[in-house]
């Protein structure tokens, strides 16, 4: 399991903070096709730093429903928490100075903490991100984007383009491939298939999905618990690009 995060913060108001802080912006982010901004949130007496996309900001996609890039962003971390896996910084849904969008807690990232730096024991602790992007049907896991804190812990950032209900799995992380899964993770992913099925328990990620692309998850879930191990490199692109 990825090592447990420490935060001083209570997960409630952290995700309290991030909805209804008032949100003030520091900058642009100047990496990446799509407008992100790094924001102050401030509550009452508590202040914390998020990550803003605002919907307006993203660039159109030829495969993906315009508009939705936001959206798919928080239902990454609604699927981390279904699975129980810490993953995903808290992410929510929100309006800001240009519009609707996700806001991300901001992390305090070491620049060099990323999959193409990682130790043995850190690519061997990243399994979870294989099955994580695998669920999610990620089409564009670059190294950068699975980023180690300054106490350790591994985080995943940039699911804009996750949940299709075509097969896009896009990653530099084959390194798992064929292998069999070990028992706690299939019984996380089994935990899963049971949350998904439950209206209560999948309403949030129901509704930032299309009901296509909510089977679609489903279906990868009975698909991984039946196989046992994550698939082989599919037919045509496999790897994003960058890979960084």
């Amino acid at each position: 399991m990825p090592k447990l995060k420490q935060s001083a913060l209570p997960l409630a108001r952290t995700l309290e903070v991030l909805a209804v802080g008032e949100l003030s912006i520091d900058g642009l982010f100047e990496a990446g096709s799509n407008y992100t901004f790094l924001t102050t949130l401030r509550c009452a007496e508590t202040v914390l730093q998020a990550v803003y996309k605002p919907t307006r900001g993203e660039q159109p996609l030829w495969d993906f429903p315009e508009g939705t890039l936001a959206q798919r962003e928080v239902a990454a971390y609604e699927l981390s928490t279904l699975l129980g896996w810490q993953l995903v910084p808290p992410t929510v849904q929100r309006d800001g100075p240009h519009g609707p969008g996700s806001a991300q807690l901001y992390l305090d990232i070491d620049p060099q903490g990323h999959w193409f730096n990682f130790n043995e024991e850190e690519k061997a602790a990243c399994l979870h991100v294989a099955v994580f992007d695998f669920l999610a049907n990620n089409a564009d896991r670059k190294a950068g984007h699975v980023l180690r804190d300054r106490s350790g812990a591994i985080w995943l950032i940039d699911h804009g383009i996750c949940f299709h209900e075509q097969p896009k799995l896009r990653t530099v992380i084959w390194d798992f491939a064929g292998q069999p899964l070990p028992e706690d993770i299939l019984a996380d992913v089994g935990a899963l298939k049971q949350r998904l099925a439950g209206p209560a328990d999948s309403a949030a990620l129901r509704a930032l999905l299309s009901e296509a692309e909510f089977k679609a998850l489903q279906t990868r879930t009975r698909q991984l618990l039946r196989a046992g191990h994550l698939p082989e490199p599919h037919p045509g692109r496999n790897f994003p690009w960058p890979p960084l």
